[in-house]
């Protein structure tokens, strides 16, 4: 569960954050009291939050584990990012603004995120000092994204544009979704543009097979991905009860847009980052077409009419 709250000045500049994020903690599989989220968890897109806000607040609550847990792909930075970038969305329709730009301005002015301050501070394994969180590298993916993925440009009745932003493996990422919706909820997506910054890097077909995958995992988690309980089992079994996207309802078009980096900087991931960008984009794009605001994943039936 992610609750955010923001405080807004007359101008409508977002001024107060709080980001509350309550989860079971993966320690909790080697130590049964683990109630809260591990420092490594939690610098997965909480109290590394890039934006340029004059007040802010991240808490993490207990959480009791009632199952082993195991790794997954991109780990906590899927739900902080959907969080986060689908805030930004709601800030933005609240405010009559356009996403991409309340999205740069919440990022704020290029500089190098300051995170001194944080305890035990988890930067991917990598020294804080050869990998910061720079801002002008988010905001480059962005522009680029908009620029290459046409932002603004007119789509058909029923579709919608939806973008986010998310750092993590120390890789920036921006993506661009559309979707088009029918008068009975069936969603497509006809085209994804994302915008990856890995720093120095070798094989551009290797990213972009990444970033392909990335965009097929992202939907298809969005749309089916969901485990039940009952009785203390899980009820899933194999994929005839838990879907997982075909290639009939794979984005049809993803285009990868590669940044290319400065001299001196040092290569980072590109097999997880990709995801965690990927729903927000979806459900912003989602609410442009059809003025529905989806708060909770999967997708399911929630825009059958």
């Amino acid at each position: 569960m992610e609750r955010i709250e923001a405080g807004l000045d007359k101008s409508g500049k977002v001024i107060a954050w709080r980001h509350r994020s309550v989860a079971p903690s993966i320690g909790s599989t080697f130590a049964a009291k683990a109630v809260h989220e591990a420092s490594f968890e939690l610098g997965m897109g909480l109290v590394d939050m890039p934006f340029e806000i004059a007040n802010v607040q991240c808490e993490n609550p207990e959480a009791v584990a009632h199952t082993r847990i195991g790794w997954f792909r991109s780990v906590s930075n899927i739900p902080r990012a959907f969080a986060i970038q689908s805030m930004v969305g709601e800030i933005a329709h609240a405010t009559g603004r356009d996403q991409k730009e309340t999205l740069l301005e919440l990022i704020g002015s290029p500089r190098i995120i300051n995170l001194d301050f944080v305890k035990n501070l988890w930067d991917y394994g990598e020294p804080y000092d050869s990998y910061p969180i720079d801002t002008a590298r988010l905001r480059r993916v962005v522009e680029t994204v908009a620029d290459k993925g046409q932002w603004g440009r007119s789509v058909p009745k029923g579709g919608g544009l939806g973008i986010a932003v998310h750092r993590s493996f120390v890789s920036y990422i921006a993506t661009i979704v559309e979707v088009a919706v029918d008068d009975k909820g069936k969603l497509t997506v006809p085209r994804v543009d994302t915008a990856i910054d890995c720093g120095t890097y070798v094989n551009p077909e290797r990213i972009q097979s990444q970033i392909e995958g990335a965009a097929i995992m992202g939907l298809s988690l969005a749309k089916y991905g969901e485990i039940t309980f009952k009785d203390g089992k899980v009820q899933q079994k194999n994929f005839d009860d838990f879907p997982v996207i075909r290639m009939d309802e794979a984005p049809l078009v993803t285009n990868v847009h590669i940044v290319p980096p400065a001299a001196d900087t040092p290569p980072s991931g590109v097999g997880e980052p990709g995801v965690p960008p990927f729903a927000p984009a979806l459900l912003n794009a989602i609410f442009a077409a059809t003025g529905k605001r989806i708060r909770t994943l999967p997708i399911g039936k929630q825009l059958e009419t």
